[in-house]
């Protein structure tokens, strides 16, 4: 027994630095994140603070309430209506598209050509926006567009018949549906993916068939994920400001355009820095809805874990 004490105690010990080690990489951990600390300070929240602390400011600093209250103004509420309505209806066409081309990559060989190919083209057109979408749809189906020409002489059909309505409101759903789908075939695919084999042979082996396992387990387990997906295309559009400032050039019919709108103008609705107050409201409703995109993006991880 004294032996064995005196060779358990002459023994080298390895708590003691692998301790240290531990409290050693615990303090210099945080330095890794100075650089990302830095990016989100200075370009997203002292903008934010900035944006919204302007919203409770008049122009010569003193205190007011008359910007915020600017948000109950029937201009203001009608754009922020069209923003939503907008949002709303490109997210579900998006959502519904994307979630269509997510199931037909189910079946092909995550490695292979084709899922690579869409997997790679889905992250540069989730992406592109701006000038360059507005260009390429003015190009397209703008008055002298290539489609636009070719619909007129060849089939004799105006898409313009009506107006130009491509540089205003109605002008922005194709565009937007254009990147909101490939932002769902990102988001959406890891869910659908991540069905497990066995519960299609369990369904099987019960007398099921592919009809019912979609109505009463793939449905049932991706209604999370789809969801959150919703939510994060809809915050997608209604924060959106390239494309609509690129193709409606004039008026301010949703939120973003309205803000540039009071940023270019000294006054707007007789009210000053009502930019900081639109922004607030905009804010509000991102929030709101990434709030609830994380608490059911949370419950759809249950069963992906």
């Amino acid at each position: 027994m004294t032996l064995g004490a005196d060779a358990a105690a002459s023994a080298p010990s390895t708590a003691g630095p692998s301790k240290t080690a531990r409290r050693s990489g615990i303090s210099t951990a945080w330095l890794g994140l100075v650089p990302f600390a830095a990016y989100v300070l200075l370009f997203l929240a002292l903008p934010t603070v900035l944006a919204i602390g302007s919203g409770f400011f008049a122009k010569d600093g003193s205190f007011t309430w008359t910007n915020v209250t600017a948000l109950a103004d029937p201009v203001v509420l009608n754009t922020f209506a069209n923003s939503a309505g907008l949002s709303l209806l490109t997210a579900i066409v998006g959502a519904v598209l994307g979630a269509l081309v997510c199931y037909a990559l189910l079946g092909m060989n995550p490695q292979g050509a084709v899922r690579s190919t869409v997997d790679a083209a889905a992250g540069v057109l989730a992406q592109f926006g701006g000038v360059m979408l507005a260009f390429a749809f003015i190009a397209t189906i703008g008055a002298q567009g290539v489609m636009t020409l070719f619909l007129k002489d060849a089939l004799g059909l105006n898409i313009f018949e009506n107006g130009m309505w491509l540089y205003e409101l109605p002008g922005l759903i194709l565009p937007y549906i254009y990147f909101q789908v490939p932002l769902m075939v990102i988001t959406f695919m890891p869910a659908l993916a991540a069905l497990k084999p066995q519960w299609t042979e369990a369904n099987l082996t019960l007398g099921g068939t592919r009809a019912s396992f979609w109505l009463r387990i793939g449905i049932p387990v991706l209604a999370p994920s789809f969801l959150a997906s919703l939510l994060l295309l809809f915050a997608n559009a209604f924060s959106s400001y390239a494309t609509a400032a690129a193709l409606a050039s004039q008026g301010s019919q949703i939120v973003p355009l309205q803000i540039r709108a009071a940023l270019t103008s000294e006054t707007v609705l007789g009210r000053e820095n009502l930019a900081g107050a639109l922004a607030l409201g905009m804010i509000i409703v991102v929030g709101i809805v990434m709030s609830l995109y994380s608490l059911v993006q949370r419950r759809a991880a249950r069963w992906q874990s």
